[in-house]
This record gives C-alpha cells, sequence and structure tokens, in this order.
C-alpha cells in the first residue's frame, strides 16, 4: 500500500476482504522521485502522489496532459494521499490518469526479487481491476518518453460532480498541429470499456490529415464506435458513446484552437 485511498474504503465497506496483513512502503526512501533529461524524459516514483504530480512546474510545463488529469482526481484531499501509479495499479477503466498515460506511451518498471522488468502501458491493464503486475511484483516506476516537439494535451472528463466522482467517461488527446495538419494524434478513452484504450481507428483517419470540422466529427464518430461501453448506475452505454463523440471533438477542437 502506498496511499490507500482505494485500498482501505474497500475494507471498511467489506467490499473485499481484509487481508491478514497490508505492507506500507510510504517511507521506502527513493521512490517519490520526479526527475526528467532530455534524452530519457521523465521518470515518476511510485510513491509520488498525484498532488505532487498536479504542482510540478514541470510537469505542468512539458507535460500538460498528464497535469490536466492528475488535477482532475478527485478531491485535493484524495491527491494529497493518493498516488499516480496507485491510480494504474487498481485498474479501474475510469481512472482518470490512464488515458494520459497511454497517449504519452508510459512504460512501467515492474521490480520483484528475480529482478525487474519494463512493461508497455498498453500491455499492464488486463482486464477490470487486473494489471499485468505478478503476485511478487511492485510498481516502482512510471517512465514517459521525451514529448514529441511542439504537442499539445488535453483531458476531458465527464462526471456527475466534476472532478470529485469517478469519470463517466475520459478522453485525452495529444496531438502535434500546424495551421494545416494533424500531423501526429493520439487519442485515448477511459470508463467505455473493460480497459482504458487508444481509438487507433480514429487516430488513423485524421494523422496527416487536413484540419476541418468535418475531419473532426468524423475522427470522433470513429473513436464513439471503438468505444465498448456498458450500462451500470452512473450511465447508460448508449450516453456513454454520445458522451466519446462529444469529448473527442471538443478536445479536438481545443487542441487545434491551441495554435
Amino acid at each position: 500500500m502506498a496511499g490507500g485511498t482505494d485500498l482501505i474504503p474497500k475494507i471498511k465497506s467489506r467490499k473485499i476482504k481484509a487481508p491478514s496483513y497490508v505492507i506500507d512502503i510510504k517511507n521506502l526512501p527513493g521512490l517519490d522521485v520526479i526527475q526528467y533529461d532530455d534524452m530519457n524524459g521523465l521518470t515518476i516514483g511510485a510513491l509520488a502522489t498525484a498532488r505532487d504530480i498536479e504542482k510540478s512546474p514541470l510537469i505542468q510545463q512539458k507535460y500538460s496532459l498528464l497535469f490536466e488529469a492528475a488535477a482532475s482526481m478527485a478531491s485535493v484531499q484524495v491527491r494529497n494521499r493518493g498516488t499516480l501509479a496507485g491510480n494504474i495499479c487498481n485498474a479501474v477503466p475510469s481512472a482518470d490518469t490512464a488515458p494520459a498515460l497511454l497517449d504519452l506511451e508510459a512504460r512501467l518498471k515492474l521490480v520483484s526479487s528475480r529482478g525487474f522488468r519494463i512493461v508497455d502501458i498498453n500491455n499492464f491493464f488486463t482486464g477490470p481491476n487486473q494489471t499485468a503486475v505478478a503476485d511478487d511484483e511492485i510498481l516502482t516506476e512510471i517512465h514517459l518518453p521525451v514529448p514529441p516537439t511542439g504537442c499539445r494535451g488535453r483531458y476531458l472528463k465527464l462526471s456527475p460532480r466534476a472532478s470529485m466522482d469517478l469519470a463517466v467517461v475520459g478522453v485525452a488527446v495529444l496531438a502535434v498541429t500546424d495551421s494545416i495538419l494533424f500531423k501526429d494524434i493520439r487519442i485515448a478513452l477511459g470508463a467505455v470499456a473493460p480497459v482504458p484504450l487508444r481509438a487507433k481507428q480514429a487516430e488513423g483517419l485524421i494523422r496527416g490529415q487536413k484540419i476541418s470540422p468535418e475531419l473532426i466529427m468524423a475522427a470522433a464518430e470513429t473513436a464513439a464506435k471503438e468505444a465498448q461501453p456498458i450500462d451500470d448506475h452512473r450511465a447508460s452505454a448508449e450516453y456513454r458513446r454520445d458522451m466519446v463523440r462529444a469529448l473527442t471533438a471538443r478536445a479536438l477542437k481545443q487542441v487545434c484552437a491551441m495554435n
């Protein structure tokens, strides 16, 4: 346990059986690092909180998409305790930072007594509340490569009470544009499939193409078709698909307007 903002409420509400032991790693040295260099990019330790991410001038400047996602999580009190690593290790489909980390092509360092391995974030989520982390491994670092030159990002979240609730839909867009073209594009979706996912078909539709309202709406429609939402107590599948379409279009328009 690092922050415990997911684990402790689940134990108290009896959503999970109380474990015989809980190992608190909060005071392990060296795991709260946030450091960057122009060769290797950004390293975020497993104990770096969402609030650490939110307050970092480095992340605000170079990884604004991750900043927006972290700042949208829950309340300030929760962000002061909850970690970025915990947000993705909990592996709920609605995790706010997961779409941003997908767009930023994160790689995750998993450590055990056998050594360590690096897992691409695309292979990390294996199902709702399930990850590639083995029983004897812990996630110690999140690595983000140097972002593409000139990229701009937006994370848009729909939830009943703004950031205080889990996302009903989350859309992260990272784009490299000029006044004419989508030179590069990444679109990731949260809360609309068993795991957070990249909308690859929507990306392929607009990458290298001339920016236009029609193209943006076509990409948003394609992203909505790629979503795999379900009906639950928070929203219907149809509503979620409509919101993927709306938020994707809005995010694409906003990154283009940043030129």
